[in-house]
Protein backbone atom coordinates (compact mmCIF):
# COMPACT_ATOMS: atom_id res chain seq x y z
CA UNK A 1 0.00 0.00 0.00
CA UNK A 2 1.12 3.42 -1.01
CA UNK A 3 -1.04 5.96 0.28
CA UNK A 4 -1.14 9.43 -0.45
CA UNK A 5 -2.96 12.88 -1.02
CA UNK A 6 -1.91 12.89 -4.72
CA UNK A 7 -2.85 16.44 -5.07
CA UNK A 8 -1.61 15.56 -7.81
CA UNK A 9 -0.43 12.51 -8.93
CA UNK A 10 3.31 12.68 -10.51
CA UNK A 11 6.24 11.01 -11.52
CA UNK A 12 7.66 10.66 -7.80
CA UNK A 13 4.86 8.57 -6.91
CA UNK A 14 5.31 6.24 -9.87
CA UNK A 15 9.02 5.81 -9.64
CA UNK A 16 8.22 4.51 -5.34
CA UNK A 17 5.41 2.38 -6.66
CA UNK A 18 7.69 0.61 -9.28
CA UNK A 19 10.44 0.45 -7.28
CA UNK A 20 8.46 -1.05 -4.22
CA UNK A 21 6.57 -3.28 -6.28
CA UNK A 22 10.14 -4.47 -8.03
CA UNK A 23 12.31 -4.59 -4.99
CA UNK A 24 9.90 -6.17 -2.67
CA UNK A 25 8.31 -8.62 -5.45
CA UNK A 26 5.39 -7.16 -4.73
CA UNK A 27 1.87 -8.99 -6.61
CA UNK A 28 -0.05 -5.50 -6.56
CA UNK A 29 0.74 -1.87 -5.06
CA UNK A 30 -2.63 -0.49 -4.28
CA UNK A 31 -2.12 3.54 -4.06
CA UNK A 32 -4.71 4.51 -1.66
CA UNK A 33 -6.16 7.54 -2.68
CA UNK A 34 -6.73 9.87 0.99
CA UNK A 35 -10.25 10.65 0.96
CA UNK A 36 -10.05 12.89 4.06
CA UNK A 37 -6.20 13.61 4.97
CA UNK A 38 -7.00 14.89 8.19
CA UNK A 39 -3.42 16.36 8.47
CA UNK A 40 -3.88 18.48 5.01
CA UNK A 41 -7.11 19.93 5.94
CA UNK A 42 -7.27 23.34 4.13
CA UNK A 43 -4.36 22.36 2.04
CA UNK A 44 -5.73 19.99 -0.67
CA UNK A 45 -6.56 21.19 -3.59
CA UNK A 46 -8.70 18.36 -5.81
CA UNK A 47 -11.35 16.35 -4.55
CA UNK A 48 -11.04 12.71 -3.26
CA UNK A 49 -12.98 11.78 -6.46
CA UNK A 50 -10.76 14.02 -8.96
CA UNK A 51 -7.39 12.50 -7.45
CA UNK A 52 -8.58 9.13 -7.73
CA UNK A 53 -9.31 9.51 -11.51
CA UNK A 54 -5.44 11.24 -11.85
CA UNK A 55 -4.04 8.10 -10.26
CA UNK A 56 -6.58 5.47 -12.43
CA UNK A 57 -4.89 7.09 -15.49
CA UNK A 58 -1.41 7.37 -14.42
CA UNK A 59 -1.64 3.65 -13.32
CA UNK A 60 -3.88 2.39 -16.08
CA UNK A 61 -1.64 -0.64 -17.81
CA UNK A 62 0.84 -0.56 -15.44
CA UNK A 63 1.47 -3.94 -14.40
CA UNK A 64 1.24 -4.66 -10.29
CA UNK A 65 0.12 -0.95 -9.89
CA UNK A 66 -3.54 -0.32 -8.81
CA UNK A 67 -5.63 2.69 -7.82
CA UNK A 68 -7.44 2.10 -4.74
CA UNK A 69 -10.44 3.83 -3.41
CA UNK A 70 -10.56 2.50 0.12
CA UNK A 71 -10.26 5.84 2.37
CA UNK A 72 -12.88 7.57 -0.07
CA UNK A 73 -15.33 4.99 0.18
CA UNK A 74 -15.26 4.91 4.16
CA UNK A 75 -15.72 8.10 4.40
CA UNK A 76 -14.06 9.21 7.46
CA UNK A 77 -10.83 10.83 7.74
CA UNK A 78 -8.06 8.48 6.41
CA UNK A 79 -6.12 6.79 8.98
CA UNK A 80 -3.17 3.96 7.87
CA UNK A 81 -4.34 1.57 10.40
CA UNK A 82 -7.92 1.36 9.50
CA UNK A 83 -6.87 0.96 5.72
CA UNK A 84 -4.29 -1.83 6.43
CA UNK A 85 -6.81 -3.81 9.04
CA UNK A 86 -9.23 -3.49 6.16
CA UNK A 87 -6.94 -4.92 3.74
CA UNK A 88 -6.07 -7.87 5.92
CA UNK A 89 -6.20 -11.28 4.79
CA UNK A 90 -5.37 -14.48 5.77
CA UNK A 91 -2.01 -15.63 3.51
CA UNK A 92 -1.50 -12.10 2.83
CA UNK A 93 1.71 -10.10 3.75
CA UNK A 94 0.76 -6.26 3.60
CA UNK A 95 3.59 -3.89 3.37
CA UNK A 96 3.23 -0.23 3.83
CA UNK A 97 5.57 2.24 1.62
CA UNK A 98 6.70 5.57 2.47
CA UNK A 99 8.81 8.11 1.70
CA UNK A 100 11.55 9.11 3.93
CA UNK A 101 9.55 12.45 4.67
CA UNK A 102 6.51 10.46 6.04
CA UNK A 103 8.42 8.23 8.33
CA UNK A 104 9.64 11.30 10.10
CA UNK A 105 6.08 12.35 10.36
CA UNK A 106 4.80 9.29 11.69
CA UNK A 107 4.91 10.01 15.82
CA UNK A 108 1.90 12.53 14.52
CA UNK A 109 -0.06 9.67 12.99
CA UNK A 110 -3.33 8.02 14.87
CA UNK A 111 -2.82 4.75 15.91
CA UNK A 112 0.41 4.37 15.27
CA UNK A 113 1.12 1.28 17.64
CA UNK A 114 -1.70 -0.52 15.88
CA UNK A 115 0.32 0.30 12.60
CA UNK A 116 3.34 -1.43 13.64
CA UNK A 117 1.46 -4.66 13.87
CA UNK A 118 -0.50 -4.29 10.81
CA UNK A 119 2.15 -4.28 8.17
CA UNK A 120 6.25 -4.13 7.01
CA UNK A 121 7.40 -1.03 6.79
CA UNK A 122 9.14 -0.12 3.44
CA UNK A 123 10.70 3.13 3.43
CA UNK A 124 11.86 4.60 0.13
CA UNK A 125 15.07 6.67 0.44
CA UNK A 126 17.18 8.74 -1.79
CA UNK A 127 20.54 8.45 -1.74
CA UNK A 128 22.03 9.18 1.63
CA UNK A 129 18.70 9.18 3.15
CA UNK A 130 18.16 6.89 6.54
CA UNK A 131 14.88 7.69 7.87
CA UNK A 132 14.34 5.26 10.87
CA UNK A 133 10.01 4.69 12.14
CA UNK A 134 9.47 5.90 15.92
CA UNK A 135 10.24 3.27 18.38
CA UNK A 136 11.37 0.05 18.31
CA UNK A 137 9.35 -3.45 17.06
CA UNK A 138 9.32 -2.40 13.37
CA UNK A 139 9.56 -4.57 10.56
CA UNK A 140 11.25 -2.17 8.10
CA UNK A 141 13.02 -2.60 4.25
CA UNK A 142 14.56 0.12 3.03
CA UNK A 143 14.48 0.70 -0.72
CA UNK A 144 16.57 3.11 -2.40
CA UNK A 145 14.93 4.32 -5.74
CA UNK A 146 16.19 7.02 -8.33
CA UNK A 147 15.87 11.06 -7.53
CA UNK A 148 12.89 12.30 -9.14
CA UNK A 149 13.05 15.59 -8.12
CA UNK A 150 9.10 16.79 -8.20
CA UNK A 151 6.23 17.25 -5.69
CA UNK A 152 2.91 17.87 -5.99
CA UNK A 153 3.24 21.59 -4.76
CA UNK A 154 6.13 21.76 -7.53
CA UNK A 155 2.74 20.61 -9.66
CA UNK A 156 0.38 23.28 -8.45
CA UNK A 157 2.82 26.11 -8.72
CA UNK A 158 3.85 25.48 -12.54
CA UNK A 159 -0.10 24.98 -13.54
CA UNK A 160 -0.36 28.32 -11.78
CA UNK A 161 2.28 30.14 -13.11
CA UNK A 162 1.22 28.51 -16.81
CA UNK A 163 3.70 26.52 -17.40
CA UNK A 164 4.82 23.64 -18.26
CA UNK A 165 4.53 20.19 -16.56
CA UNK A 166 5.16 18.03 -18.80
CA UNK A 167 8.46 16.39 -17.37
CA UNK A 168 6.71 16.04 -14.07
CA UNK A 169 3.50 13.72 -14.62
CA UNK A 170 2.80 11.28 -16.69
CA UNK A 171 1.07 11.95 -20.42
CA UNK A 172 -1.99 11.07 -19.13
CA UNK A 173 -2.47 12.95 -15.96
CA UNK A 174 -1.44 16.45 -17.51
CA UNK A 175 -4.37 15.53 -20.14
CA UNK A 176 -6.92 14.75 -17.35
CA UNK A 177 -5.63 17.96 -15.66
CA UNK A 178 -6.58 20.24 -18.80
CA UNK A 179 -9.58 18.46 -19.49
CA UNK A 180 -10.97 19.09 -16.09
CA UNK A 181 -9.14 22.06 -15.76
CA UNK A 182 -7.41 21.30 -12.16
CA UNK A 183 -5.01 23.54 -10.53
CA UNK A 184 -5.57 26.99 -12.28
CA UNK A 185 -3.92 27.84 -15.97
CA UNK A 186 -3.12 25.19 -18.13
Amino acid sequence: MLGGTFDPFHFGHLAAARAARDHLHLDRVLLVVAGDPWQKRGQVVASPSERLALVEVAVSGESGLEACAIEIERGEPSVTADTLEALRAPNRDLFLILGADAVINMPTWRRLDETRDLATLAVMERAGELALPPGSGWRVEHIEMPTVDVSSSAVRAALAAGNSIVDMVPSEVAQLIRDRNLYGPT
